[in-house]
């Protein structure tokens, strides 16, 4: 067509176009301005910035990167590395455990059943040896996420907490507050529940807990250390937070729930001392009402 073949070198400038030219005209600049952006004369804007390059980015990003790791590790979660086999078959040597380090902030204390990590109290680790870690515990624990091998942690289940008495007689079970668990879905097969190193009844100090290893044969856990301070508890300040998941390896991906053992009724050292008050009120009533009604009928007869 002619509009399309027409051109400014091709046309004097005082010609007036028409108006089809004019809109190709229009719809040429727009065109135009979605490209360069910038006139041929250099009198409209200028064009895009220059992107910084990558390396100078690169430094920014990893202070990022070492900040926001820092914020997980100190306020929501951390990365355990099992290094024994005190807690099979629930966790296994060289699982990596997710441990929920945000509820504890709000003023949450360890739970019966809940499995935690917790710092060594003293004299608990002081014969063993840390194991040797890998390359990618040690660039977990440059950036954050995982403890160093320096620190020295524990992974034991929770039994009894505060206010808590806890006992374990030879061939009988765990008992807390004279209720018995049933720890068959947990313990590891072919383990008694204390028959190496029975212990109690003890009451476990407010603002502690009680623990124990699931593989009770191969777990030197409270029991153990009943001869150190605090008798074998552990202060719930030691407690770094509660093991959530098992999130390595993939196939071993798994959830640490409270075994159902831990919900059954009168368990709860609060329940057990209401009951004795409760049980009085019952029995009060009966009486009250008996002697209100002895006392209307003999204003009645006078």
């Amino acid at each position: 067509m002619a509009v399309g073949a027409r051109s400014e070198r091709d046309e004097p400038e005082e010609r007036p176009e028409s108006p089809a030219a004019v809109t190709d005209d229009a719809r040429g600049e727009d065109t135009t301005s979605n490209g360069a952006g910038a006139s041929s004369d250099g009198s409209g804007s200028a064009g895009p910035k220059k992107p910084r390059s990558f390396w100078k980015e690169l430094p920014l990003l990893i202070g990022i990167a070492l900040l926001l790791a820092l914020l997980i590790k100190t306020f929501l979660v951390q990365a355990f590395s099992i290094p024994s086999d005190s807690m099979q078959n629930t966790l296994q040597r060289g699982d990596r455990v997710l441990v929920d380090k945000l509820t504890p902030w709000f003023g949450s204390e360890p739970q019966r059943g809940e499995v935690v990590v917790f710092h060594d109290p003293g004299g608990w680790l002081e014969n063993t040896a840390a194991p040797e870690p890998n390359i990618a515990q040690k660039f977990l624990s440059f950036i954050g996420l995982m403890p160093s091998a320096e620190e020295k942690d524990l992974i034991k289940r929770v039994i009894a907490v505060g206010g808590d008495t806890v006992e374990c007689k030879r061939n009988g079970p765990v008992e807390v507050n004279g209720k018995a668990l049933d720890e068959k879905s947990f313990v590891f097969p072919g383990d008694t529940p204390c028959n190496d190193e029975p212990f109690g009844p003890l009451k476990v100090p407010d603002g502690r807990i009680w623990v124990m290893g699931d593989h009770r044969q191969n777990s030197l856990d409270s029991r153990y250390h009943q001869e150190l301070p605090g008798h074998g508890t552990v202060s719930n300040d030691e407690v770094v937070g509660r093991a959530v998941v098992v999130a390595w390896p993939i196939d071993r991906w798994s959830v640490l729930s409270v075994p159902d053992t831990f919900d059954q009724p009168g368990l709860s050292a609060a329940a057990m001392s209401a009951a004795p008050g409760a049980l009085g009120l019952v029995g009060a009533v009966p009486l009250v009402l008996w002697r209100r009604r002895r006392l209307t009928g003999g204003r009645t007869a006078g």
